[in-house]
């Protein structure tokens, strides 16, 4: 797709959004069930995805880990959105290659030490891309991608949590 595509592809959804904002907001969603051992089951788009604990908190590292699917979908979205970003500014990257790594301390979601923290700790997406472009403009587009990456703003506020009763199914 070059840059008249995507804008061609865009604008009437920007022109919408602009007369209608209550439009422009989308649900998104995923679910799983639990599984054996200690596994959930995710629904994905590209199948189901079993999920269990990482060998660093018992696993035996035949699943997937939740951690590294969230990894997944950071790379995931700061790729697409890198990529939109280079096409909407008219700037060529030809081979690139999208991470995004982290670390977490198995101490706190364990429970080893009250004051070891949960979670996904620094968590960077670098792209490494072939271009003629200059610094100045490879900031640009770190900064855009940055700004528009809807998973990599959605780490800034955790979710909430909700636990409750489900009413008994019909046999």
């Amino acid at each position: 797709m070059n840059r008249d595509e995507l804008r061609a592809a865009q604008e009437p959804l920007k022109a919408r959004y602009r007369d209608a904002p209550g439009s422009a907001v989308h649900a998104v969603s995923a679910s799983a069930v639990f599984g054996r051992p200690v596994t959930v089951e995710v629904r994905t788009a590209a199948g189901a995805v079993r999920a269990g604990l990482h060998p660093a908190a018992g696993g035996d590292g035949s699943d997937a880990c939740s951690g590294d699917m969230l990894m997944e979908a950071l790379v995931a979205c700061a790729g697409v959105t890198l990529h939109a970003v280079s096409v909407a500014f008219g700037v060529d990257l030809r081979e690139v290659e999208v991470r995004a790594e982290a670390t977490f301390d198995a101490r706190g979601t364990l429970g080893v030490d009250r004051t070891a923290p949960v979670g996904v700790l620094g968590p960077k997406v670098v792209a490494e891309v072939t271009t003629d472009a200059d610094e100045t403009t490879l900031q640009r587009l770190a900064t855009a991608t940055e700004r528009y990456c809807v998973v990599g703003q959605s780490l800034r506020e955790p979710p909430t949590i909700e636990v409750r009763r489900r009413a008994p199914r019909d046999r």
